[in-house]
């Protein structure tokens, strides 16, 4: 019992020392100086990148319905990209994405 509470501690210990580390070596080190114009065009398509891979699987693999895709979620994903590309207004395309969410759900059961 106690070489299993070690084993998680120490695992525990090790991956924060790592967390930290590899965000030490982009704020601590690098946090001051200026950063290459091709390094800033590059970062400026993080979130472009990141928000696609999260959000995709919720919508056509959801774990609410086992991952057979959902027609109110697929309909609430393109509302939500339909709104956001037309508009480029990031509160309306989620308000009305999460109410076209609510309608499809309520509507189809």
């Amino acid at each position: 019992m106690i070489d299993e509470t070690y084993n998680v501690w120490l695992v525990i210990v090790l991956l924060g020392l790592g967390t930290y580390l590899v965000r030490f070596s982009f704020l601590g080190l690098l946090g001051r100086r200026a950063l290459p114009e091709w390094v800033l065009r590059h970062l400026r398509y993080t979130p472009v990148a990141v928000m696609p891979g999260l959000v995709a699987p919720l919508v056509l693999w959801p774990a609410a319905t086992d991952g057979a895709t959902d027609p109110a979620r697929l309909a609430a994903a393109l509302v939500t990209l339909g709104v956001g590309l037309k508009t480029r207004n990031v509160l309306l395309s989620i308000l009305l994405g999460g109410l076209t969410l609510y309608l499809g759900l309520y509507i189809g059961g």
